[in-house]
């Protein structure tokens, strides 16, 4: 690691360094030098000195810092004098620069200041051709021209390069930045910062320097480069109102501070524009109290408040300058200072300096503050961590040998007589910078008792500086104290006097309105230099202290002002002087002293008495970055490589809070789309152009028809980011474990199983919750359909048939090695479609027409799907089988398992007609999939559907109903389910004569089934005696309607035909529990879910105004009750590539209230008319 610097200054105006590979702080050489504050960045530091003047440090370094001054020197042939420095009129002076258009003669160039100085005289650049031929001359027709070393017949003017080096000299020490001339300076800067090397391909190359003005204006440095590291000129940047102080990151963030406690930041910013385009306005982090001071990093900002509050500014990025919220951070600071690697340092309101441990790229706040503990003086004293403070019960003697420096002290103290200079000084071991409200030195021990017996007020006041000028102030303020300090007389080590012990006084609330804007607060320094001067015990102030340290040459420096902009520390460092063995605690909210009081409160006296602050927890912040790409939300749509970032923040009080941002360009233009967690109502994977895709839901974009759609490069990315994301989902929600027996569960087309855990109001008649709203989590497995009731019964089915239990926990918090988790393999088949059209000359080929389908297409024929092209639904699938003819399509196929109709698109048959003028077949091709879940496999019959009997939750079963529908059609009842055997026992065949595609059992053992052909049966005698039942009867379907699935809840039956119409079933009752009549419900629905409460669940088709929306929408029946068993409306919710719903375990029951009203908006698709038919005749099978 290279070595770099700390810079600090202290409340006098002296500047220090501090570095990495140091242990002691050393003051600039030129002791003269006073500076307000300082700003440091890559190999350099700037600073504002008293006489308002800008200096500047660059670090010393092998290279030299040269600067070429050129000039060109022209001439004109004329006959009689040849080659002549005489001119035409309009040509150009004759000692220019390479335009022409700015003369520069030799004695033009003039030094731009004392830290200059030539290396040589000028000479001729004789790099064209031969330097004893040409002399340096270039040659042309005219000006301008290209020049060239030959000289031709018609080489009317020549030119030649002068060359003058200079060279910087002032590296390693301070020098002055001279002002601008001609152009008038700024008025004097009351503010600095330095910031922008990070914005260059090569670091720390090209800095920018901002100041502030004393009357509020904003300025920008010109000209700064490795060649020139002073700069040429400054450029005022308007801006809406008076600044007080700003603060330019390494990148392109530069923030400012507003005189009436409000923030500004520059947007815009780039090596193009380097002083951005527009401002932005930012409130204070408290309402109630203005901010004092800002500080920006690289993505990070730091804001200290009037009442010395530390905040931190969250989701600040480049694409995002204004961030997004304030994180109040752990502290009482009086300012802060972002340095590299966005570490941060800060001056504490006890005036000791201070870094944020903790800080990387994934918690940018940091978790705790330490003390910068260097050391001082010429005996290595430490200025030592506030928690190592040791109170007693008695006081620990100045060491022999130590004696005030005579370098310092003098200049400091005033003139002091023979007497005073051979005293020395007694000091605390503990903090050597007291808290505001001031102490002092501690006499010897012989005048101990007259020091403790004299009445306080006898002490001279401490002379508080008002002035901005605080350096007159303050050597006014020394001659004055001198002339009170009290003799102190020199006394062995080994004599000690003890002292009662005196309470600890706490600092002095800080008032934070009050707090004026000043280059330096000099107040709690004044207060303790007066004190220390005028000779006041300590013990009159903190009680007694032991001395475990050494003492040094003079006290250590009260600090103002720190910069860490060129010191390169990390949180992995290891330097000397950051290795506090006692940090301090997250939460600065005891100043210093009182924590470490606090902390060492065992080993005081027992009657000892410290005032007790409750410590509070440090807010802090969690960041994970990344990239991945994005599905672009506008046309035209396609992958957009962006950056995204996880931040999360914890409050004091535990809870989380978090935002996920997506950064991304558009038109060289830097945005960014935020989502907040709170919001997001599911995470899913999804199936898109083979990759590793995954949807973020929220109701917005709910609403919208629009997640937001994003790829990872690899599988595991992917389930990182999915299993983050879902974890702080749930961590917000309070959702915890595995899910409750109430929960709704569904299924995706991708075979994702995702539940949602209901509230008591979603099935309320009044005020249900929006179904938008609902947050879905996945659950590890992969299943076709999924059945629940609220026993805790859970089955699926696989896209193979194979049949699954849920074989986990409800509502427990599963262990850390979890054992309910089981391989489970699922394999389904992909289809496309060989598609020809007959012509006279050549039979069935597959040259359509320009506006038939593509040749090889999906079953819809809208999209092109070629053997070669088609791939698994996802990188998870692989191939088990080779592409195949499947000649188990519906409508049958001829022996080559070919499909015709007239014409695109037509219903297909499996026989070949007169009229007849194309046809498809179905290819096939397998592929399979393992995970892992919670699901255990209930061999060995494959299945296509399934139910369990809705209950209460308070129901007691010992046997629960299930019944089932194999691969092929037959009817199957499962023996011996229950909660404690959820995977039942064996299987019961029940008799019939024809196949069934779908079965449902509800309440009172109501068991309905729907035949292949579309015929619906309902099973009479089915009982807890007679679980098989006795016999069919048919029921009439709809008017020319097929019926292709239904679900019966306690009192009701809802169907769907082919054509994607809901049906309800009239008239059932417990003595005619066939119904009367169907009447229409709506259209546009796949499938349908009816609770144990008579609630209606769907999958919608469509969402009605979002044509272009994939199939299947998890929607909602509202105000389904027992007057109204039918409902009103829809209300849409998640959707898009949702395949299954079972709301069959929901059996919370809502709170009473009055109905709404039936009118107002409606949400569902339009209603057909009613159709009712008339109940058919039971039939015994």
């Amino acid at each position: 690691m290279p070595i770099t610097l700390l810079w600090a200054v202290d409340v006098y105006g002296r500047v220090y360094s501090l570095s990495t590979a140091g242990q002691r702080w050393v003051r600039a050489d030129d002791l003269l030098l006073e500076l307000k504050r300082v700003s440091a960045g890559k190999g350099r530091c700037w600073g504002i000195g008293c006489d308002h003047h800008i200096y500047l440090n660059i670090m010393p370094s092998e290279t030299s810092i040269r600067y070429r001054e050129e000039t060109y020197e022209n001439q004109r042939w004329n006959p009689v004098d040849g080659f002549t420095d005489v001119l035409l009129p309009t040509d150009r002076w004759p000692w220019s620069d390479v335009t022409g258009m700015n003369p520069q003669p030799l004695h033009s160039f003039q030094l731009p200041s004392r830290s200059w100085e030539w290396e040589g005289d000028w000479y001729v650049d004789q790099s064209c051709g031969e330097p004893s031929q040409t002399g340096g001359w270039e040659y042309a027709v005219d000006f301008p021209a290209n020049f060239s070393p030959d000289k031709k017949w018609n080489s009317c003017v020549r030119r030649r390069r002068w060359i003058r080096y200079r060279r910087y000299t002032a590296q390693g020490t301070w020098a002055k930045i001279p002002l601008d001339n001609p152009k008038k300076p700024p008025l004097p800067l009351c503010d600095i910062s330095c910031g922008g090397w990070e914005m260059s391909d090569q670091s720390g190359r090209y800095p920018y320097l901002w100041g502030v003005s004393q009357q509020g204006q904003v300025w920008f440095r010109e000209g700064i480069h490795p060649r020139v590291p002073e700069g040429t000129s400054w450029e005022e940047v308007e801006a809406p109102k008076e600044v007080a102080q700003l603060s330019a990151g390494p990148g392109d963030l530069l923030w400012a501070l507003l005189w009436d406690g409000n923030l500004l930041v520059r947007t815009g910013l780039s090596l193009d524009s380097p002083t951005g385009t527009s401002w932005f306005e930012v409130e204070s982090p408290s309402k109630e109290v203005e901010a004092l001071h800002v500080a920006v990093g690289v993505s990070v900002v730091w804001v200290v408040t009037k009442d010395y509050k530390v905040w931190f500014r969250r989701g600040v990025n480049s694409h995002n300058p204004c961030g997004s919220g304030w994180i109040s951070i752990g502290g009482e600071m009086m300012m802060v200072d972002v340095g590299l690697n966005d570490q941060v340092w800060a001056v504490g309101e006890d005036r000791g300096l201070y870094f944020r441990m903790g800080i990387t790229q994934s918690e940018p706040s940091g978790n705790g503050w330490i003390p910068v503990s260097a050391q001082w003086g010429s005996n290595k004293e430490l200025i030592p961590p506030r928690d190592e403070c040791e109170f007693s019960g008695h006081l620990t003697e100045a060491s022999q040998g130590s004696a005030p420096s005579g370098t310092d002290s003098d200049s400091e103290l005033g003139p002091t007589n023979s007497e005073h200079s051979a005293t020395p000084i007694l000091e605390a071991a503990g903090p050597s910078i007291v808290p505001l409200g001031g102490t002092g030195t501690s006499a010897p021990p012989q005048e101990a008792k007259e020091h403790s017996s004299a009445p306080q007020q006898d002490a001279p006041k401490a002379f508080i500086p008002a002035s901005d000028s605080f350096i007159n102030s303050l050597v006014s303020d020394r001659d004055r104290i001198s002339t009170t300090q009290p003799s102190i007389t020199e006394t062995p080590q080994e004599d000690s006097v003890e002292l009662p012990p005196a309470p600890v006084l706490p600092t002095l609330p800080a008032s934070g309105h009050d707090v004026p804007f000043m280059n330096v607060d000099l107040e709690g320094a004044g207060a303790a230099r007066s004190a220390q001067a005028a000779g006041r015990s300590l013990s009159d102030v903190l009680g007694t202290l032991e001395n475990s340290q050494g003492i040094g040459e003079e006290d250590g420096p009260v600090w103002a002002w720190v910069s860490g902009g060129g010191c390169d520390v990390d949180a992995s460092s290891r330097i000397s002087w950051l290795s506090s063995t006692g940090p301090l605690i997250s939460s600065l909210s005891l100043t210093p002293v009182q924590s470490a009081a606090w902390s060492e409160q065992p080993q005081q006296q027992e009657h000892q008495e410290i005032t007790r602050k409750p410590l509070e927890r440090s807010n802090s912040v969690w960041v994970r970055k990344g990239a991945l790409r994005w599905w672009r939300d506008w046309k035209p749509q396609r992958w957009v490589d962006v950056g995204v970032a996880l931040e999360q923040s914890t409050k004091s009080d535990g809870k989380k809070d978090s935002i996920f941002f997506v950064y991304y360009t558009q038109y060289d233009e830097k945005k960014y789309l935020q989502v907040f967690i709170n919001e997001v109502t599911a995470l899913v994977p999804v199936l898109q152009d083979c990759h590793y895709t995954f949807a973020v839901y929220t109701a917005e974009r709910t609403k919208q028809r629009w997640p937001l759609v994003l790829a990872a490069p690899s599988e595991k990315e992917m389930n990182d980011w999915l299993d983050l994301l879902s974890d702080c989902c749930c961590e917000w929600r309070g959702i915890a474990g595995a899910p409750s027996r109430q929960a709704l569960w569904s299924t995706t087309c991708k075979g994702d199983v995702m539940v949602h855990e209901p509230p008591l109001s979603l099935e309320a008649p009044a005020h249900a919750m929006a179904c938008d709203l609902m947050y879905w989590r996945q659950i590890p497995g992969h299943l076709r359909c999924v059945e629940s009731n609220s026993l805790g019964l859970v089955w699926g089915i696989g896209w193979d048939g194979t049949a699954w239990v849920y074989s986990g926990s409800f509502g427990l918090q599963p262990s850390a090695v979890n054992p309910e988790m089981h391989l489970q393999t699922d394999v389904r088949s992909i289809f496309v479609y060989e598609n020809q059209r007959w012509n006279p000359m050549t039979g069935y080929t597959d040259k359509g027409l320009p506006t038939d389908r593509p040749m090889w297409s999906d079953e819809s024929g809208l999209k092109e799907c070629t053997k070669g092209s088609t791939h698994p639904p996802s990188p998870q699938w692989s191939w088990v089988s080779e592409w195949a003819v499947d000649f188990s399509v519906p409508g049958g196929t001829d022996k080559e398992g070919w499909q015709y109709a007239a014409d695109f698109p037509t219903t297909f048959h499996g026989h070949k007609t007169m009229k007849d003028f194309v046809r498809r077949r179905r290819w096939t091709r397998r592929c399979k999939i393992t995970v892992r879940g919670p699901w255990k496999m209930v061999p060995p019959i494959h299945l296509s559907d399934i139910s369990l009997m809705p209950c209460l939750a308070q129901s007691k079963m010992e046997q629960v109903p299930l019944w089932a529908l194999s691969d092929k059609g037959d009817v199957l009842c499962r023996l011996g389910v229950s909660p404690h055997n959820p995977a039942g026992s064996s299987w019961l065949h029940v008799g019939t004569d024809q196949p069934f595609k779908s079965i449902s059992i509800g309440g009172a053992n109501q068991v309905w089934a729907i035949t292949r052909d579309g015929a619906v049966f309902y099973r009479g005698s089915v009982s807890p005696q007679n679980p098989a039942g006795e016999c069919w009867y048919h029921i009439p379907s709809p008017p020319r309607q097929n019926l292709r699935q239904l679900s019966v809840g306690r009192t009701s039956v809802f169907a769907v035909d082919e054509n994607s119409n809901l049906w309800y079933r009239q008239g059932l009752t417990p003595s005619y529990p066939q119904g009367s009549a169907w009447e229409l419900i709506s259209n546009n629905v796949t499938k349908v879910s009816v609770g144990p409460l008579d609630q209606v669940w769907i999958i919608a088709d469509g969402v009605p105004g979002f044509p272009t929306e994939t199939p299947g929408s998890v929607c909602h029946r509202l105000c389904v009750g027992p007057m109204q068993p039918k409902g009103l409306s829809w209300d849409y919710g998640i959707g898009g590539g949702w395949e299954h719903v079972s709301v069959r375990g929901n059996s919370a029951e809502p709170l009473r209230g009055p109905n709404p009203p039936p009118g107002g908006p409606s949400h569902s698709p339009a209603l057909q008319r009613p159709a009712t038919q008339v109940n058919g005749s039971a039939m015994c099978v």
